[in-house]
This record gives C-alpha cells, sequence and structure tokens, in this order.
C-alpha cells in the first residue's frame, strides 16, 4: 500500500502561513504515472502519481525547459540568485546546482548568489538575526557558488541613480541563441581534458576572495564605529517602518526597498540577470493583490517571466511554472535546506492586510477547486506588457519607485466628449 501525502496551507492568527504535510491512507495509485514500474511516493495532482526518481526527474526537467523556451538567459551568462532561504528561493538554487553540473551542455557556470536579510523589520531580536545568518551562511557556501550578503539597513546608502530607468545595455552575445549554445559546447569539448574550464577556475577564484570584507555591512563589525553604525540605521529603519501606519503599505514598502537592494547588488557585481524564487501559487496571489491594490497596469511586469524595467538588468522567474505544493513536496523528498524567518504580517490577523486577505480568499478556493492557482496563473500570462496603441518609439513616464511605466495616458469618457453637432 502506497501512502497518500496532502499538502494544506495553515493560515490563522498563530500560524505564520506555514506549509504542513498531512499523511493518509490508504493508496491512491497502483504505480508511477511515468515509468508504470515504480510505486508512487506523491500524488501532486488528481490522477498525477509520480515515484521518487521519476518525480525528481520531472522537476528538473521543467526548470531547464522554462529557461530554454524563454531564451532569456544564454549559456555562460553571468546570473545573479536571489535568496531568502526560502522554500522557493533554495528549490531555485538546487536546481541552478543541477544545470550547472560539468556534464550538462547549457550550464549556467557563472551563477551567484545574494542573500538578503530583512529581521529587523519582521521583529527578531538581534540574537535571532544573527542565527539566521549564520543557517544562510552554511547553506550559501555548501553551494560553492560566490554569495553576497545584503542587509536591509543598507537601503539607506542606496545612490539616487537606483530610481532611474537605466539604458539597456546588453552584454550577452550578439548571435543567435542556437549559435550562443553551440559556440558554448564547442568550448567546453575543446576544454576537456582535466583541467577545470574556464568558467569554473573563474568561480574558484571568486570563491578563494570571499571573504568578511566582501560581505556588506559585516565589514569591521569589531569597530565600535562600525557596530554604532549599523545600531543607528537600524534604528532609522525600524522607524521609518513604524511611521507607516497600514500592514498593506509596510509589505509594500519592504518589496519596493527589497528590490531596491537586490538591483544595487546586481549593478555593483556586474550581473546583468537577476533570478527570483516566486512560485506559481504566490504569482497568482501576486496578480489579485496588485489588481486591488490599484497596480493592474503593471501586472505583465510583476508577475511576468522576464521583467525588463529597469533597463540594465532584467529580472526572471524561471519558478513560476511550479507550485507551492510541488516545490514542499520536492525540498522534503530530497533534503533542500531551508530557513524559516518570520515575515511582517507573521502572527497578524486574517484581515490585517490586502495582501493576506487575498492570500486567504486563493488558498480557501484552492482547497475547494485545485484547478484555481493555475487558472489564475495562466490568465496573468496573457498580459501585455505594454498598451496596444502605445508608440514603440516613446520613452513613457515611469514611477519614481518601482519604475513601471505610469497608466496615466487616458482619454475623456463619453460623458465628458462634447455632444456632436
Amino acid at each position: 500500500m502506497v501512502v497518500c501525502v496532502a499538502l494544506c496551507m495553515t493560515v490563522g492568527p498563530y500560524s505564520g502561513n506555514r506549509l504542513a504535510l498531512i499523511v493518509s491512507f490508504p493508496s491512491c495509485a497502483e504505480k508511477c504515472m511515468k515509468c508504470k514500474e515504480a510505486s508512487p511516493v506523491l500524488v501532486i495532482r488528481v490522477g498525477d502519481a509520480f515515484c521518487k526518481a521519476c518525480f525528481r526527474e520531472y522537476f528538473v526537467h521543467k526548470f531547464r525547459a522554462m529557461l530554454g523556451k524563454n531564451r532569456a538567459i544564454y549559456p555562460g551568462e553571468k546570473v545573479l540568485l536571489a535568496l531568502s532561504g526560502g522554500p522557493a528561493s533554495s528549490s531555485m538554487l538546487r536546481q541552478v546546482q543541477e544545470v550547472s553540473a560539468p556534464q550538462r551542455s547549457n550550464s549556467l557556470h557563472l551563477a551567484s548568489l545574494v542573500c538578503y536579510s530583512e529581521g529587523a523589520v519582521c521583529g527578531q531580536s538581534l540574537a535571532e538575526r544573527g542565527d539566521t545568518l549564520l543557517q544562510m551562511e552554511t547553506i550559501l557556501q555548501a553551494s560553492r557558488f560566490p554569495y553576497h550578503l545584503a542587509h536591509l539597513e543598507e537601503v539607506f546608502d542606496l545612490p539616487s541613480s537606483i530610481l532611474q530607468h537605466a539604458p539597456h545595455n546588453p552584454t550577452g552575445p550578439k548571435n543567435s541563441y542556437k549559435e550562443a549554445v553551440e559556440g558554448f559546447i564547442r568550448q567546453q569539448r575543446r576544454e576537456e581534458g582535466g583541467s577545470p574550464s574556464l568558467p569554473e577556475r573563474q568561480i574558484q577564484e571568486k570563491l578563494a576572495e570571499v571573504s568578511l570584507r566582501d560581505v556588506p555591512g559585516m565589514e569591521g563589525l569589531a569597530d565600535p564605529e562600525a557596530r554604532l553604525l549599523a545600531a543607528v540605521r537600524t534604528e532609522q529603519l525600524i522607524r521609518l517602518f513604524g511611521s507607516v501606519k497600514t500592514l498593506t503599505a509596510k509589505e509594500e514598502l519592504l518589496q519596493t526597498l527589497r528590490n531596491h537592494l537586490i538591483l544595487h547588488t546586481a549593478r555593483t557585481q556586474g550581473y546583468s540577470k537577476v533570478m527570483m524564487g516566486e512560485s506559481c501559487t504566490r504569482l497568482a496571489v501576486k496578480l489579485l493583490t496588485n489588481l486591488s491594490l490599484g497596480r493592474g497596469a503593471s501586472l505583465a511586469m510583476d508577475t511576468g517571466f522576464s521583467d525588463d524595467r529597469h533597463g540594465d538588468v532584467v529580472v526572471v522567474r524561471p519558478m513560476r511554472e511550479y507550485s507551492a505544493k510541488e516545490i514542499a513536496f520536492y525540498n522534503h523528498l530530497f533534503g533542500v535546506p531551508t530557513v524559516f524567518t518570520p515575515a511582517l504580517d507573521t502572527k497578524a490577523l486574517e484581515k490585517a492586510s490586502i495582501h493576506r486577505v487575498i492570500e486567504r480568499f486563493v488558498y480557501g478556493l484552492q482547497a475547494e477547486f485545485p484547478s484555481t492557482v493555475s487558472t489564475v496563473y495562466r490568465t496573468g500570462e496573457k498580459l501585455s506588457v505594454t498598451p496596444g496603441d502605445a508608440s514603440p518609439a516613446a520613452e513613457p513616464e515611469r514611477c519614481l519607485l518601482c519604475l513601471c511605466a505610469l497608466d496615466t495616458n487616458v482619454g475623456k469618457c463619453k460623458r465628458c466628449l462634447p455632444a456632436p453637432g
């Protein structure tokens, strides 16, 4: 008999939106739907039962297919992974490790990590933030990728250029994607013979350079002046969020500052692509939330696979095809380490913010109608970045904070138009 594992989302005043695995009997399937031989260990959808080996192959293939279908990242291109320690971003790191294996023909050798810490505004004490940082560093060092640690307090030192749209300056190959892949494969074949390839040597050199001086906000902590400055920045950040009255506004502010911090890290370190670990479930909630907040005109940027609003840095979302259920199963079965950190809405009431209301609404519908998230997600895929009547040559006016095009070019309604004759 096969164990059937179900996933539920516990949402309540003191739940912290944690995912729970519930084991139930009896079996829901006899054989794996893919190999037709092994016994299944999980059911991700009705009738979709997988054994462990086939589920891993399905999960990795979906990630590789997402990158190959969109052709947003060229082989060997420098990519920055934004990690929070949560299930989705940790799973994304594991997938990048899978496709970065030396035997892969189109691997992402030049990947680097940025881990952002925002515990100061989420109620964590200094000791708790230190423990969380230690756990994250353990994961980052085990990945063997170069990494950078960014603290939310650093937003007070960001340059004003972070609020400006930079001109697009592509750094990837000028030839086609197919030619770039073929050239990368030829280069790998030439470099076979024992010595590490050029990208691997670059990673080893960068790993040798990673030290406390490379970690933003961590240099010179033994200096009393540095500790005092860090404490002042933390107090300023707490006062900033304390001045915001509603939880909805606080969450929007946190998201804006987080994006600015990641963008600044990408620019200063020379990365043209940033990977964000937003799942299909998260994007479905985000789509409806942004509609409720009046951000309908920027939905294509906020939820699409590619977001080029910043010009020189493009944000991609390779985990957008995965549901939270699939990610939780993968992390559980294959031991992907994660770090739990409280969010702004942890232990908040159910109707404390628009984000919480929409999240509860979507999860409630998903429990009764399993196609809810996929329906909302597929609807969002049909959205266009620019209006159909927009001139491609004209540079639109942009919002100062999010850099999305302003949706102020609206004509008068029919009631305001003068009557004919």
